[in-house]
């Protein structure tokens, strides 16, 4: 195990991570364990006491009354295990507890899994099932992590998400050294991502670069993203690998940023909307027949620095209906990956 508890002297009263201490005057003290070692100091907070308002926190950092072994820090600060957290008395409510894991779902999660070793997981997320939790979802991959164990003692965390009805690759570090790892190179911009997509109705150009930034609006849980000046910027290379006629066309899409919804906007945007996408797309353009209605966007592969060295490549298969649909229009999944090595 590559983190160790380098601070062998005495700390004061410290409280579990999961839990807070409050008193009038001495403040409250958490002691940071060996499975949160190297993430930032507000990941912290969120990961254990989520109700914490940023801002409140950002102020306490500003002002000094945010500590960690008593020195000074700012939010962005990586924590190490054995430090300690010390911040005035707060109250704050008590985190939702999870949904235990059943075990038809564990089963199921563990079926997920096409790649293993002691740093990393990989999963063919399934379409439909969320990444995180949210308003009114219970059901979501970072709810189940604990199914995922496999014996160790750290609980794997999640480093990027994948839209509820998004499949494919989705990496999920196993330990806090190798979770800080690879949050970072996505951070970076430094991992490759290959997409996969039936859209309705092929690009014109037929490859090229979609660059237009994006901007979300409207309350959360009914927000939109929309393309706009005032957005963040955007960049999409895409390529089309094969097209049915003037209807439809399998699209190879490798995303530069990480906006939210990004591929689907990008899409619409450049008159070429994903087949089944309900939010973004054009239903009077959905192929009909047997090509199911549902949203046919697939995270393919995934070219990643692996935390102990080297480059790693994931392959995640496509998910029935869109494995059903490349049959039905007669795409070959085997040629579309020559494009995407590293250069």
């Amino acid at each position: 195990m590559k983190n160790q508890n380098k601070s062998a002297r005495p700390k004061k009263s410290l409280s579990p991570a999961p839990s807070i201490s409050v008193s009038e005057n001495r403040g409250c003290h958490y002691g940071v364990h060996l499975d949160d070692a190297g993430i930032r100091l507000d990941r912290w907070f969120k990961r254990h006491h989520p109700s914490l308002p940023h801002a409140l926190l950002a102020k306490l950092a500003r002002t000094g009354r945010l500590r960690v072994d008593g020195r000074r820090v700012k939010l962005g600060d990586a924590v190490e295990a054995g430090q300690t957290i010390s911040l005035p008395s707060l109250v704050e409510s008590p985190r939702p507890q999870p949904h235990p894991i059943s075990l038809g779902d564990e089963n199921r999660l563990r079926d997920w899994v096409f790649y293993r070793d002691d740093a990393i997981l990989a999963l063919n997320k399934p379409s439909g099932l969320a990444t995180q939790g949210g308003s009114k979802i219970t059901r979501h991959i970072d709810g189940w992590l604990d199914g995922l164990r496999f014996g160790s003692a750290q609980r794997p965390r999640l480093v990027h998400r994948l839209d509820r009805d998004t499949s494919g690759v989705l990496i999920i570090g196993r330990t806090a050294s190798a979770a800080a790892a690879l949050a970072k190179a996505f951070h970076r911009r430094i991992v490759r991502k290959l997409y996969w997509a039936l859209v309705c109705r092929p690009p014109d150009p037929s490859c090229g670069r979609m660059d237009r930034p994006l901007v979300k609006y409207g309350q959360p849980g009914q927000q939109r993203v929309v393309t706009g000046v005032e957005g963040h910027r955007a960049v999409t290379l895409y390529r089309t690998v094969e097209t049915v006629s003037k209807r439809a066309a399998w699209l190879a899409l490798e995303p530069l940023t990480g906006r939210t919804h990004q591929l689907r906007v990008h899409c619409a945007e450049q008159g070429c909307p994903i087949q089944g996408d309900q939010k973004y797309g054009d239903t009077t353009l959905f192929l009909g027949g047997s090509i199911a209605a549902k949203l046919h966007l697939h995270a393919r592969a995934l070219i990643v620095p692996h935390p102990d060295g080297g480059l790693l490549r994931l392959y995640a298969p496509l998910n029935d209906h869109m494995a059903a649909s490349w049959r039905m229009l007669g795409f070959d999944s085997e040629t579309a990956l020559a494009d995407f090595e590293p250069p």
